[in-house]
């Protein structure tokens, strides 16, 4: 049974983190930290792109700029074209992967330094070329975004998406579905192949791994996801700017939400991170002007004394006992080799006077 247990931790550590956000409700009625928590599964959902691309040796500064991609592609499918949000979340999502294809097929080819650049372009462009729409509503946004249609459950009534815990519900299991679609990338060959991108891209290639088509995939599907993530946004908020998806402060915090909680962790570290964030913003929410310069100084920390992240903290007591055995560590014997007294040129080591 123990053995079921540690084999299985991940999938049984997965069930308890969404029963607990099932649960929150239950025992928190305040529509203000209910909004906390649907933004909160939000950014972690957009810092899980980020490390996605990450794996793949790529610095994306533009997964906000997918987010608006989606989030305006809802709005106006809903508004212009008079769909339900049913339609509007399928069809924003398969937009911006559109986008992302036809994009990622140019920058991708210079990935590095170039790529960075590309990206932080594509991140200001967006929000300037929308600001200055007006049949998107320029920089005054979309309003009157609707809300999803109610759903019928029969006998059992119907959701009317008419308070933020039914919103709640619905991101939550938006959030499922995309850590489980992340999880079924990483456990199949494409994840594979992003792992061994990351680590050195010109060995993976020699290996038969086309370097461009799996991180021309990884781009797609990071921005795809962040598009979905727009579109319930866009009718959860009913109202959207171009500046919501601007570069700083958005796609910055993103990083960081994915820095804090540890790259290494796929879903579990952007989580981590996006909540400790969001824990500190509410608790130095009187303090805004010196919010960015505290988050700067935590960030440096984590970076130089955990550079795996806070998940990382586990680790700790592992590797000081890996110090300690090793041979001269702190508080391991250390193993000295007795050699022979110098001896004088021309004699043997040992021989002894006739």
């Amino acid at each position: 049974m123990k053995n079921l247990l540690l084999g299985h931790r991940r999938l049984i550590g997965f069930i308890v983190l969404a029963v607990f956000f099932a649960l929150v409700p239950l025992w928190v009625d305040s529509p203000y930290y209910i909004d906390l928590l649907i933004v909160l599964m939000i950014n972690a959902v957009l810092a899980m792109t980020f490390v996605m691309l990450l794996r793949t040796g790529l610095i994306s500064l533009c997964v906000a700029a997918f987010w608006g991609i989606g989030a305006y592609s809802s709005a106006v499918l809903s508004l212009k074209a008079g769909l339900s949000f049913w339609a509007c979340l399928p069809l924003s999502t398969i937009i911006t992967a559109v986008a992302a294809l036809i994009i990622g097929y140019v920058i991708i080819r210079n990935a590095g330094f170039t790529f960075v650049i590309m990206t932080t372009v594509l991140a200001m462009l967006f929000v300037t070329v929308v600001g200055n729409i007006q049949w998107l509503g320029a920089y005054n946004g979309i309003s009157n975004i609707p809300a999803p249609d109610p759903i019928d459950l029969g006998a059992l009534g119907s959701i009317v998406f008419d308070s933020k815990v039914d919103f709640f519900y619905l991101g939550l299991i938006l959030f499922v579905i995309v850590i489980l679609v992340i999880n079924a990338f990483y456990a199949s060959w494409a994840g594979r192949a992003w792992n061994a991108i990351g680590l050195n891209p010109r060995l993976a290639q020699s290996m038969g791994v086309n370097v461009f088509r799996y991180r021309l995939m990884s781009f797609v599907v990071g921005c795809a996801i962040a598009g979905l993530m727009g579109s319930f946004y866009a009718h959860y908020q009913t109202f959207i700017i171009p500046t919501a998806f601007n570069l700083f402060p958005k796609t910055i915090y993103i990083q960081v939400f994915a820095v804090l909680g540890g790259v290494g962790y796929a879903t579990l570290g952007p989580i981590v991170g996006a909540g400790l964030l969001s824990l500190f913003n509410e608790l130095f929410s009187g303090f805004e002007e010196y919010s960015i310069i505290i988050v700067g100084v935590l960030v440096l920390v984590v970076v130089v004394f955990l550079p795996r992240g806070l998940l990382s903290l586990g680790e700790i007591p592992a590797r000081i006992r890996d110090w300690r055995s090793r041979p001269g560590g702190g508080g391991g014997s250390s193993t000295k080799v007795a050699r022979e007294p110098d001896t004088p040129p021309g004699e043997a080591a040992g021989s002894g006077s006739p």
